[in-house]
């Protein structure tokens, strides 16, 4: 089987395409590289640098392709408050163009990675079939690709599922990103020495999913004959924790002393967000293997061996506003 994997080298795109790869399938692979690291790459990938916005670039790269995964976003919540234009290109018209990329070589079957952002403020723990209300830009620019995923291969045969996947952490996830990845940020900064940030009073709550827990049922998703048209989350919803609880776990980890800095709330962000896995469960036979204890111990222990890095301030903040928070303005983090 010949499988194209978009973001692959990123945190996510990497696992999926080093799965494939070890399962001696045809892998090719694409990252523009605003999130990616070209050593998160497997031996064997086909891959090329470009964005999935390059509409000639993907076509060529998904000719003869039977499985898509479509894992490129800038999956920053948070900044897309202030920067709607930037999310709206690496979120929905990337996969405009790979969807037509994909219509017009006939692939087979095409994995659309979502993000729980689609829910919004709604009622826990989230099922993938109640009303949808997002409430910041990237949550409704992955809504609006899941009905575009929907309108085109519907229209031209292509068998689609999407996934939702919860907070994903583990190796590989890149924790010199200030506007993403909450558990990466607080561990490289308490191996630093210095204290983490924390907005609002903590109280945000949230699962955190191990990478391989979602791995393995994203291969499935693109591989049984009998799971299609479907959404589902995709993660844990047995720990449920506060951002603040985070904290003391990871400090509890690393024997730090834990004073944490507290900052103003950022806009929109969304209080409390779990995913209900039944679904997953009841299809694809899905279930926890990691806890977030040992999760976030794998992330402590990839950054202690790839060494601690200073954050990159990579994206563009397109508004003006005293709403953007300091710790971005003045690069607190």
């Amino acid at each position: 089987m010949k499988v194209f994997v978009t973001g692959a080298a990123g945190f996510l795109g990497s696992h999926l395409a080093d799965t494939f790869v070890a399962g001696n399938h045809q892998v090719v692979g694409c990252d523009n590289m605003i999130g990616g690291d070209l050593q998160n790459l497997p031996e064997g990938i086909e891959f090329e640098q470009v964005d999935c916005n390059d509409l000639p670039a993907m076509k060529r790269l998904t000719k003869n392709v039977d499985l898509v995964f479509h894992c490129a976003a800038i999956a920053t919540e948070g900044l897309s408050v202030f920067s709607p234009a930037l999310i709206a290109q690496h979120v929905y018209l990337n996969t405009a163009n790979l969807l037509a990329a994909a219509a017009s070589n006939n692939v087979k079957r095409f994995v659309h990675c979502s993000s729980m952002a689609r829910y919004g403020n709604g009622p826990v723990p989230f099922v993938e079939d109640q009303p949808l209300n997002p409430v910041d830009p990237y949550g409704i620019a992955k809504f609006a690709s899941e009905l575009l995923v929907r309108n085109v291969c519907e229209t031209h045969d292509i068998e689609y599922n999407i996934a939702v996947p919860h907070n994903i952490i583990g190796p590989k996830q890149k924790y010199d990103d200030p506007y993403r990845n909450v558990a990466s940020i607080m561990i490289n900064r308490m191996l630093q020495g210095n204290q983490p940030v924390i907005y609002g009073d903590g109280g945000q709550k949230r699962c955190f999913s191990f990478v391989q827990d979602c791995v393995n049922p994203l291969v499935k998703m693109g591989t049984m004959p009998e799971v299609k048209c479907e959404t589902i989350n995709i993660g844990p919803d047995e720990e449920y924790i506060s951002i603040l609880q985070l904290a003391e776990t990871i400090a509890d980890l690393l024997n730090f002393d834990l004073d944490p800095i507290m900052v103003k709330d950022r806009p929109k962000e969304v209080r409390y967000a779990t995913c209900s896995a039944d679904k997953a469960r009841r299809l694809l036979n899905y279930k926890t293997t990691v806890t977030l204890r040992e999760g976030l111990q794998s992330i402590i222990d990839w950054i202690s061996a790839h060494g601690t890095k200073p954050f990159e301030y990579h994206l563009p903040i397109e508004i003006d506003s005293p709403l953007v928070p300091e710790t971005w303005t003045s690069r607190l983090i």
